[in-house]
């Protein structure tokens, strides 16, 4: 004689067969999305960004490009010194920059133009600075959207307390493996005179070429209170103009 299974026991066990199956394809579909989206494992990204950056049109042409960089002091809207600048790069390492207008405060040129010589030394020195893993080592923070491109933020230590490197953040660009942004401190201040300053620097392609196009530092000055120090690309000769430039 067969024994009848309740109709309620039935319909649970299905119910309960149903709810695990559909819980398993929620994780494979969970877990094959997480794969898709995971990063390139952190190595790569470094080799991909270092060969980019050998590879960088301003190490090897020639160009000019024109700042102009604001001093302000403390919380004033109103800047006390504006600079205007033009930088020339000449291959293989040479750089070469004239203060071409200034006014206001005097101390603000004088800030600008120190800047300016630690960005002219000879290459050999620069390349100590380079943001590679000779230089650096490298953290995975993130994966962000800037717009509709995707970037790679990772943390920076300096291997070494020198002028030039700096503690902080790069975005990298997924897809281009250039670097976009870098904000962070120096690891040694730059002068006595600075107590503390923070950096925030932003890339873009000019003419082919990749290069810095806007600076933005904030810093303590010994005596003479905070200080904030801008400078925006405002223009560019093509190599064709600079070969027939005096």
């Amino acid at each position: 004689m067969r024994t009848a299974v309740p109709k309620i026991h039935v319909a649970s066990l299905i119910l309960f067969l149903l709810l695990v199956r559909l819980a398993s394809f929620s994780q494979s579909r969970s877990a094959g999305s997480e794969t898709r989206d995971a990063p390139p494992e952190l190595n790569l990204i470094l080799a991909s960004m270092e060969q980019v950056n050998h590879q960088n049109q301003a190490y090897s042409r020639s160009y000019e490009v024109t700042r102009q960089y604001k001093v302000f002091r403390g919380d004033d809207k109103h800047p006390t010194s504006e600079i205007t600048a033009e930088i020339r790069f000449i291959p293989p390492n040479r750089k070469i920059f004239k203060i071409i207008g200034a006014s206001g405060n005097r101390r603000g040129e004088k800030i600008v133009r120190d800047l300016l010589e630690h960005e002219v030394e000879p290459a050999p020195e620069r390349s100590n600075r380079d943001i590679d893993r000779t230089n650096y080592d490298f953290v995975f923070l993130r994966q962000e959207k800037f717009g509709l491109a995707s970037e790679y933020v990772l943390h920076i230590v300096p291997k070494r307390k020198e002028k030039g490197l700096m503690l902080g953040q790069i975005w990298v660009d997924a897809k281009t493996f250039r670097i976009r942004r870098i904000e962070g401190v120096p690891v040694k201040s730059p002068s006595i005179w600075i107590k503390d300053s923070y950096i925030t620097l932003q890339f873009a392609e000019v003419n082919g070429v990749w290069i810095s196009v806007s600076f933005d530092a904030i810093a303590t000055v010994r005596f003479l209170g905070r200080y904030t120090l801008t400078g925006l690309y405002v223009g560019a000769l093509s190599p064709a103009s600079i070969a027939t430039k005096p």
